[in-house]
């Protein structure tokens, strides 16, 4: 890489960090609880097709 490309890409992550912010309280909250939901949902339907896959063999 040249050092102009370095520079190129340093300068545009800083002006991305610039006009990042920090999120309030509340909306941190609600993307806590929305992310933990999606958790579960995704940790449900898996547990649920593993025990589909390792009950249903053994039933036929």
């Amino acid at each position: 890489m040249k050092i102009e490309d370095i520079s190129k890409k340093s300068k545009e992550y800083i002006r991305i960090l610039k006009l990042a912010k920090r999120p309030k309280r509340e909306e941190f909250f609600k993307i806590s609880k929305i992310a933990g939901a999606a958790m579960a949902l995704i940790g449900t339907i898996g547990f649920s097709i593993y025990l589909l896959m390792t009950v249903l063999p053994k039933g036929l």
